[in-house]
């Protein structure tokens, strides 16, 4: 026999730290599988995803009202460039998104989104968006990024979704490593400012 049969405290130990490694394990698939989860029932306020516009359009109309905010730390500026607008279901719309840097160095950084209130996720359809592609951003760069969408026609024959009037498109951006290549000019730019002073 290899190993002995462990018995007592030992025994316990080893358990303990088996149920924390499984905990551990889950948690992380848990993260993939509720983002999946979350795109196909539109659970949470997930939007769905279209290649073009909607074939139908209603005479009902819709308020979007446009959400930005920065996660603790990050140091750019991050607004909609209109705050609202009133749009018919089905009709595509286009809004922009401003970032600004205002610090001395690169920053990079991705955002995540929600639709509030979630009866609405599944339906609000977005065509273009810049959620989850990294963007990075010059020292004192500003730049405007469009989201294209559209309020999916089905929403009114859905039993919550009939009665939202109002939807709130809300992004929050997240300080994220720069790129290899980026990283390694910033890295080569600061060796070559510390050797001159």
């Amino acid at each position: 026999m290899i190993f002995p049969r462990l018995q007592g405290p030992n025994r316990t130990m080893v358990k303990l730290v088996a149920l924390v490694v499984t905990m551990a394990s889950l948690s992380f698939a848990a993260v993939p599988f509720y983002d999946w989860f979350c795109r196909v029932t539109g659970y949470a306020g997930t939007t769905s995803v279209a290649e073009a516009g909607s074939d139908v359009i209603l005479e009902q109309t819709v308020k979007v009202r446009f959400d930005a905010s920065l996660e603790q730390g990050m140091p750019w500026t991050f607004r909609p460039v209109a705050p609202f607008m009133q749009i018919r279901i089905g009709e595509t719309g286009l809004a922009f998104y401003e970032a600004h840097n205002p610090t001395d160095r690169v920053v990079a950084g991705t955002a995540s989104f929600n639709v509030f209130p979630y009866a609405a996720g599944g339906y609000f359809t977005k065509i273009e968006c810049f959620c989850f592609t990294q963007q990075v951003l010059q020292p004192g760069e500003t730049v405007q990024m469009p989201v294209s969408f559209y309020i999916d026609p089905e929403i009114v024959d859905d039993p919550e979704g009939k009665f939202v009037r109002e939807i709130v498109l809300s992004y929050t951006f997240h300080e994220t490593p720069l790129p290899a290549g980026q990283a390694a000019l910033e890295t080569s730019a600061a060796e070559n400012a510390a050797a001159v002073n």
